[in-house]
Formats: C-alpha cells, structure tokens, sequence
C-alpha cells in the first residue's frame, strides 16, 4: 500500500503535463448510458424474478410519549402477510452521519412519524394493506415542537463539524464602540434533501452472512450502522450500493428501513425489499434544522469592518448532538479584529436533522450576505466595493494563511461578464411592463477538507486498468472523475479503464459528502497509480521521473513498449491511500466563489422570477469540466429553492411534518429556472490534496439564495428576513 499523508504541498505532477490532455476535459458520464436506458440497477432493483418479500414501515400517530402496546391481530389476518417486527430494536429515524448506529426507539416516541413497526408480507400491496391495520396505543406527552419556544433552553453541542463558539478578541466592547452597527434576525426554515431515489433496501441472508443492497454515501460506516443495529459483526455484511439516485446529506446515515430489512428477512427465511414512500422518508428518516440567526456587524463610517458576529439556535431531536453550522463560513469570510461566532441546539420533538447540502453555509450565507447587502446600502458603497474592503489576506480567527483564495477575481470576472454596471442604482429604477427588474449579488464559500481513501488498481497483460474503491458515485460523476484521473496519470486512453464502486468488499472509499469525495478518492487513485508506475520503472530499470506513458505506451530512453506488456503477461496491482496531514492544519483551505441573479418582480402579485443567475467559482482543479458544472447548476437551482419556496412545514400542535411530499414541498421547476451560467476560474491548489482540487458541489449552492433576495429587493425595496420568501412577503414588504 502506497500511502500520502498530505504533509506538505505538491510539486509538479503528471497531471501537470497533461500528456493525455484528458484530465479536466467535458468529458460524458462513465455510467450515463446505463443510467438513460434504465439498466444501472438501483438499491430496490436487485433479485429482480427472485422469490423475495416486501417491508412496509408502521409510523408513529403522535409527536411524543411511550408505545404501550401495539396489536397486530388484524395484520396478520390478512392473506400473504408474513411477519410484523416490533420491538425496542426499532431505529428511531436515520443513523447520524458517520455514527456507530441508530438511536433505538426502545418504547419511546421521539417524533410525529417515528418507525414503530415494520410489516412484512408476499407483495408490496399486502405489506401497506396490513401496515394500515396495525394499531398501536400510546401514553401521550407534552411535546416541543417549535424552536422559538425551546430557544432559551437551548445548548452548547459538540456534535458538529465545528466548536460551537469561536471567538476572536471582545466583540461586544468592538461593537458598541463601533461608529456603524448592523443588528438583525434572520429566520431559516427546515428542509428536505428530498432526493429523486428514496431511501430503499434489499436484504438477503446466507446463514450468517448478510448482503444488503442499500442506497448509501459512506459505506464503510453505513456498514457499521447495519452491524450495530442488526447485531451482527460487520466481517458479516456485505454492502452493495453501485448507483445512487441522490443522496444530498441525507444517506451519509444509513436510513431505518436497512436495519428492519435485515431483521425482517433474518425472521421470515427469505430476502426482503423495502423502499420508503415519499410521505416515509420525509417523516422518517432526516431533515435540516430550522434555524434562528442573529447577525451584528459594527464598522467604520468607510466600511472597514471591526467586529462581527454570528449567533445560530438550531433545532435536534432528543439525544442527537448534530447541529447545522450556521456560521462556518462567518468565521474567514470577511476581516474583523473582534469576532464571535456561536451555535446553541435546542431539543425538540420533531425529525431529527442532520447535515442536508451545504450543512452550515446553505442558511448561514442567507443571513450574512443579505446583512452584507443591508449594510453596504447603510454605508452607500457598492455591495463588491464594500466586500472588496474586507477581503482578508489571511484567516481572520487564526491568522493561518489560505492555501489559495481567488474570491476577488470572483468578484471581479462575474461584474464583468453579467454586466454589474448596469445595476439599477434605487430599487423601483428599472420597470418593464408590470415587473421590476433588480440585480442581486453574494460571496460564496465551502470549506474543503480530504478525508482517509484507498483505492486498487489493477493492470492486465492486454493494457486494461480496473479501478476498485467502496468510494459512492451519488450522481456526481465519480465514475467518470477516477477514470480520467488514471488515464491521465499513467497514459492510457479513457475507454481502457473501468471503475467498480460501491461495494464494502473493496478498498475503502472517502465515500461522497461534504465536498470531500472527488478530492479524497482520487487523490487515493493517483497513489495508487504512483505505485504502479513505480512497478512498471523498475521492470524497465528506469527512475519512475524518466519514464512517459502516453497513448497506451511506457516511452524511456530509444524504447516505446506497450504498457500491458511491461508485465510480461502478468497483472500487476498496486493499492493506494491518501490521509491529511500537517497542510490541514498550517493553511486555512476553502473553495469560493461570486454569485449574481437578476430577477423580475412583479409589481402587482410580489411573484419574483429568477431571469438569469451566473456563478464565477474557484475550486481548485477541476476534474471534469462538465460534472462539475453540472454541480454548480444543480446549487444554483436548490439556492433559488431555499430563498424563494423550500419550507418543510412543522405541525406546532403534534410535531406532524404537513408537506411530507413535493406536490406541497415545494422546489423548482423546470418552468422556474431560466438562463444558468457557470465560469470555473484556473486555479491549482498545492495545499489541497495531490491532485491540486478543492471541492465544488456544496460551494455551488453556497450563497446562491442571498443573490436572489439581494436582487429581489435592487428590484422592489422588499427585505424579508423570514424565508423562504414568498411572494405575500414580498407584497407586504414593496417600497415602490
């Protein structure tokens, strides 16, 4: 195993050279045949024709107390059922992300819609006939439901991905003495991942060993998850997920149907399916946390800022520690001497939440660049112009330098190419018709970080190379993205590499999350091939630095040989791994980008459309030009989701979620979305991981929403605090 501890910066590599020229290229989706004629198999799709049963999920019709008995009499009367699993062993929700296992119901009711019971039966249909005739008493309690009730209770958690308060010198003596002060609430609603396929499984049983085909990001501790909740060891199990129909956060835990599916087939002596209904995973499984924010920004009368702070509430159900962190981005986004920076989680009866896309900065950037905009006006300074004054030259908390940092020629390329100038100067200045036009514009920004991957690579006599990880491929085109990186580094053409993923028998993957996955397990595919090439030089008794591949060709000195070859009809293998070193912690590592939005108003209804919106990132390497912005468009229609219809309605009486599908959960549309336009700026970021990239498909989304609201009121004088912001909003807050 060749292992890389990212202990210092990388030098120049053969991705540099680009003899290949393949690496970065818009290159077409690896599976994307497969996925448009319908043959990549989905969790649920496995055992097609085989003699399997089906699982229905038994839900909770109260937001808190204690199941004292559940009757199942009328269910199993029913033709074809049979088995109903009850119980203590009863996940409570989803697991949290890379935890041991799930939080067990062991008799309690935590929140409206908890799993209670799961039926199992010969077909899908009998499963749901009989689900609904299971009936289960209750001793009903108080319950906590909204998170500005519970706010004055709320807690320190350390449970996130960050401390919950970072300080920097004293804000409050800062503030007051600051010459202008900003002081404002925002408020964020809970949402939904909402991915196209819902939480599914299969399990099968072969005496003591489990296979589980389930629609997860992180194998390796989904697998975990399942062991724990199953009982069994996790040499045990083996978890098969090769194609994911989106994930967004909410399958980095494992959902509560993998667990009863493995119990439910272990009892009934045959595999068992179970894919959760829209209503069931919305209920059932995670959300985002509502959130609660208070930003206060004192600067001097030219708008140098001097202190700043961010306070979040965030909202979890009982015994989870996750909370949303607001207020990531706040802590290097802009310069302050006096900084604070806090995050109290309240408990409350409802879903548990857990990270959804860009946990932290999808909310939290809301709040902060519309206060940005807010305060820009106060100030009279161009929005840019008054990011541009507190463009920091290195980590504001800590003063650790950035790896790299081109948010100012973000700024700069996106006022170019959308035509900033033409802003209208007064909200109400530019009409067409019924409508107001405005221009809107936010910083965007998305911690970067690699996590520990491995991957295999395998070279045959014929010149083929198969790549092996457990690494997930959620619809971000980690297929495609390994694929190229190996045919780049050790000269092959890209139609002579495969990719198997996905599968907890192969060396374990960084799994996809938080903008880790591209960056984490290619960079363990580019050891790996260091590796191999480090076998293929000494076979030809050459230093690796002397020896080209180009075109399926090893070339040093007078000699050009087959690749394939080199082995002499053997197949070479070599493994590699990658782990985070001292980098991480010497430089303040980021991605970043500009967002800008012109949008309509119109001035007799409030509805707000979205007409045009540009994002200038800058992500490091960019490994495939089209996947990644494919990414960014993908972030650009959830921001404008999350500023104008995303609100996952809470029942205040029950803890009930209302819109628990998306005729009423609202996201947008085909109809709503315009002309999407994405710049990807060159940029290498030595610091980063050995293949030079950052993360870009949280970094997209990051900001988005405060562009569109910015624009909102350049067009009609309406700030709304409270979002999503709909157009009765919008109507009661018009000044022209």
């Amino acid at each position: 195993m060749n292992t890389h501890v990212m202990d210092k910066p990388v030098g120049r590599t053969r991705l540099d050279d680009r003899t290949q020229d393949i690496i970065g290229k818009p290159l077409d989706r690896y599976e994307g045949a497969l996925k448009v004629t319908g043959t990549a198999p989905y969790s649920h799709e496995h055992l097609q024709g085989e003699d399997v049963a089906y699982g229905f999920l038994v839900l909770s019709s109260i937001g808190k107390g204690k199941v004292t008995s559940i009757d199942t009499s009328a269910a199993m009367e029913i033709e074809g059922v049979l088995s109903v699993v009850e119980g203590d062993n009863i996940p409570r929700a989803s697991a949290e992300p890379m935890s041991d296992g799930h939080k067990m119901a062991n008799g309690g009711v935590f929140h409206y819609g908890q799993p209670i019971a799961f039926v199992v039966a010969k077909t899908f249909e009998i499963a749901r006939q009989a689900a609904h005739l299971v009936k289960a008493a209750y001793e009903e309690e108080e319950g906590r439901f909204k998170l500005s009730d519970e706010k004055g209770r709320a807690r320190i958690s350390d449970g996130g991905v960050m401390e919950s308060d970072t300080k920097r010198g004293d804000f409050e003596k800062a503030f007051e003495k600051a010459e202008v002060q900003y002081d404002e609430t925002f408020t964020t609603p809970s949402q939904s991942a909402s991915a196209m396929e819902p939480h599914a499984t299969v399990a099968k049983w072969d005496g003591d060993q489990l296979t589980i085909w389930s629609s997860g990001q992180l194998v390796s501790s989904n697998t975990t998850q399942i062991a724990t909740g199953v009982g069994i060891e996790e040499s045990q199990i083996h978890f098969i997920c090769p194609y994911i129909g989106g994930g967004f956060g909410s399958k980095l835990g494992i959902g509560p149907e993998a667990v009863l599916a493995a119990l439910a087939a272990k009892k009934v002596g045959k595999p068992v399916k179970v894919a959760l209904t829209r209503q069931q995973v919305y209920q059932a499984t995670s959300r985002r946390s509502e959130a609660i924010q208070r930003i206060r920004i004192g600067c001097t009368k030219e708008g140098r800022i001097t202190a700043i702070a961010h306070e979040n509430w965030l909202a979890n159900s009982e015994g989870n520690d996750f909370f949303e962190p607001a207020g990531v981005s706040t802590v290097f986004l802009y310069a302050g001497e006096d900084r604070l920076v806090t995050h109290r989680v309240a408990q409350t009866d409802v879903l548990m939440t857990s990270a959804v896309r860009a946990p932290g900065e999808a909310v939290g950037l809301l709040a902060l660049e519309n206060a940005m905009d807010e305060l820009a006006e106060k100030l009279g300074l161009d929005p840019i112009e008054f990011r541009k004054i507190n463009e920091p030259d290195k980590n504001p908390q800590d003063d650790t330098p950035f790896s790299s940092r081109k948010l100012l020629e973000c700024y700069e390329e996106g006022a170019k190419r959308f035509g900033w100038t033409d802003r209208p100067e007064k909200p109400g200045a530019r009409r067409e018709g019924d409508w107001l036009i405005g221009y809107g514009m936010a910083a965007g920004s998305r911690k970067n970080m690699i996590v520990p991957s491995s991957a295999d690579v395998e070279l045959t006599a014929d010149g083929r190379l198969t790549i092996r990880s457990s690494m997930t491929d959620i619809g971000t085109g980690t297929y495609t993205i390994l694929s190229q990186i190996a045919a780049e580094v050790l000269g092959l053409p890209i139609d002579r590499v495969d990719v198997e993923l996905g599968d907890s028998r192969l060396p374990s993957g960084s799994g996809s999350g938080g903008s880790f996955g591209a960056n984490s397990a290619g960079s363990s595919v580019y050891v790996a091939c260091e590796d191999l090439i480090a076998q293929l030089a000494k076979r030809l008794d050459v230093d690796p630095e002397s020896l080209t591949l180009k075109d399926g060709f090893a070339i040093a000195g007078n000699r050009q040989v087959p690749i394939g070859e080199i082995a002499g009809g053997q197949t070479l293998l070599a493994s590699g791994s990658i782990k985070p070193g001292e980098t991480a912690e010497n430089t303040h590592q980021a991605s970043y980008g500009a967002h800008f939005c012109e949008v309509g108003v119109n001035a007799v209804t409030g509805e707000a459309r979205v007409r045009r919106l540009l994002t200038v990132a800058a992500a490091g390497r960019i490994f495939n030009e089209k996947t990644a912005k494919s990414q960014c468009y993908g972030g650009q229609i959830w921001g404008i989701g999350g500023a104008l219809m995303e609100d996952l309605v809470v029942d205040a009486r029950s803890g009930m979620i209302v819109n628990h599908n998306l005729a009423e959960y609202h996201v947008p549309v085909n109809a709503d979305i315009q002309n999407l336009e994405v710049v990807l700026l060159d940029e290498h970021d030595p610091y980063g991981s050995p293949l030079a990239g950052k993360g870009i498909g949280e970094l997209a989304l990051a900001g988005v929403g405060a562009a569109v609201t910015n624009a909102i009121y350049n067009a009609c004088g309406a700030r709304v605090r409270d979002y999503p912001m709909t157009l009765d909003k919008i109507i009661a807050g018009m000044t022209v």
